[in-house]
């Protein structure tokens, strides 16, 4: 492989599993692969950018160019909604199962305290970030947390998180800020980052500090998470899960439809 070529394309497991559904790559990937390339990035020191596309998202990178630049240029892109899932396997693009990003984050954290790596948490409200801090010590009493940093600076402190975050010797870096500051923030410092796999977990520290519930089993199998969200917050959220949902089931029908048309004219 080419020096030059991103990390996916030299790892032969994530070339092999690349895919592309309504213009957005993804990777055909199950959790317990997801969890083996986090692994063996940290464990080699190799630099490795995590992403996982929604409907939300996958809606907004359509209108927004920087959006799609960060998520296209990640090293590994996860199918975090069910959404997304289910409209993928509708176009015929296979894909294994759903790998939320909440599920990566606790299963990423208990393989830093199984394997002894070092994250850092940067992101959310200063409550809600001691809220995982004192969850983690009761969860994974031998895990040595890197460093803390809540959510809440100011682009001209920037220079000195990324400094403090390299000092920190941490293995994984967890960027729980929303869409697309976070995308942005991890794309500016990516050359200059030193942890090796580093994830965006938007909304995560929130569930995981329980701030935030999860929706039950049931209801996310069903693909009723985003409605169990909105019933929590309704005034600030339902529009905007409207007007993304309403936008990807537009997008999913003209996609379908000019599948429908395409195999027309097929010979």
């Amino acid at each position: 492989m080419n020096a030059h070529d991103p990390a996916w394309a030299q790892h032969s497991l994530l070339a092999s599993r690349r895919r592309e559904f309504l213009g957005a790559p993804i990777h055909a990937l199950t959790m317990a692969e997801t969890l083996a390339i986090a692994d063996e990035a940290m464990t080699l020191r190799r630099p490795l950018h995590h992403v996982v596309v929604n409907v939300a998202k996958l809606v907004n990178m359509r209108n927004n160019s920087e959006l799609r630049e960060d998520v296209a240029t990640a090293d590994v892109i996860n199918v975090d909604g069910i959404g997304v899932l289910w409209g993928a396997r509708l176009c015929g693009v296979a894909l294994p199962e759903r790998v939320a990003g909440v599920d990566i984050m606790i299963n990423l954290l208990s393989l830093c305290a199984n394997r002894g790596f070092r994250p850092f948490l940067l992101g959310a409200e200063q409550s809600v970030l001691d809220a995982v801090g004192m969850r983690l010590a009761r969860d994974h009493p031998g895990l040595v947390v890197a460093g803390m940093r809540n959510g809440y600076f100011k682009p001209e402190d920037e220079a000195g998180i990324v400094e403090a975050i390299n000092a920190s010797g941490a293995n994984c870096l967890l960027v729980a800020m929303p869409t697309p500051r976070k995308e942005r923030f991890i794309k500016r410092y990516r050359d200059e980052l030193a942890p090796s796999f580093v994830m965006g977990v938007g909304g995560s520290f929130d569930v995981y500090g329980g701030k935030v519930a999860r929706a039950p089993k049931l209801v996310q199998a069903a693909g009723l998470e985003w409605l169990f969200r909105v019933a929590q917050e309704p005034r600030r959220l339902w529009r905007r899960y409207y007007d993304t949902n309403t936008a990807y089931a537009a997008l999913l029908c003209w996609e379908l439809w000019g599948r429908r048309g395409r195999r027309k004219v097929d010979p």
